[in-house]
């Protein structure tokens, strides 16, 4: 495929987000307990990374806006179908199923972050020590445990994402990995439809 072949889809802030909250994700994961400065500063990292990316959702680029990739869940569901019959249809943005995917991956990782700091804030350390300081060892324990639950559901979010993105690389003969490198997909036959909400 020749550069004249492909057109810009994702934006600089996106990729470097993407490959960022990976990064600071994976850091944070395995870091848990041996390297904790570490790991709360990739977990910071990765609280951090949201906000952007949900101001980013409203005022960037077409495909990184969130009205993009927001589908009802009945298209979400005829989509996923679609696909696993061999059948969807290529998106140049997200398409239903991924879109939805980044949401739950989004909201996981919020509430994993939001999580991490309370707990670190039950320790009497971080921005929360002041306010949750003096939380019952039966709190701080649930706080842990709730924490752990969510990283680790990540992690099996993250796999969907991964199995996804090989089986849509597969089925429209696309390399989505690279296009979240350089920004550029293979350019559609037909004009593209307008965005919803144009």
């Amino acid at each position: 495929m020749t550069p004249s072949d492909e057109i810009k889809v994702w934006d600089p802030l996106v990729r470097v987000f993407h490959w960022t909250l990976v990064s600071a994700f994976t850091l944070a994961f395995f870091t848990e307990d041996e390297l904790q400065d570490i790991h709360v500063l990739a977990g910071y990292t990765v609280f951090g990374l949201l906000l952007v990316r949900a101001v980013w959702g409203f005022i960037g680029p077409r495909h990184a806006r969130f009205a993009d990739f927001a589908y009802p869940p009945r298209e979400v569901l005829r989509y996923t179908l679609a696909v696993l019959r061999g059948r969807a249809e290529r998106h140049l943005g997200h398409n239903p199923a991924g879109g939805a995917m980044i949401f739950a991956l989004l909201g996981m990782l919020l509430l994993t972050t939001t999580l991490g700091l309370s707990l670190y804030g039950a320790r009497g350390e971080g921005p929360l020590g002041t306010l949750l300081g003096d939380v019952s060892t039966d709190t701080a324990d649930w706080l842990r445990a709730a924490h752990v639950f969510c990283a680790w559901s990540t992690v099996v979010l993250v796999g969907g994402h991964l199995l996804g993105v090989v089986w849509e690389s597969l089925l429209h003969r696309e390399n989505l990995p690279r296009s979240m490198v350089t920004g550029r997909k293979r350019a559609p036959a037909a004009e593209p439809a307008p965005a919803r909400g144009e």
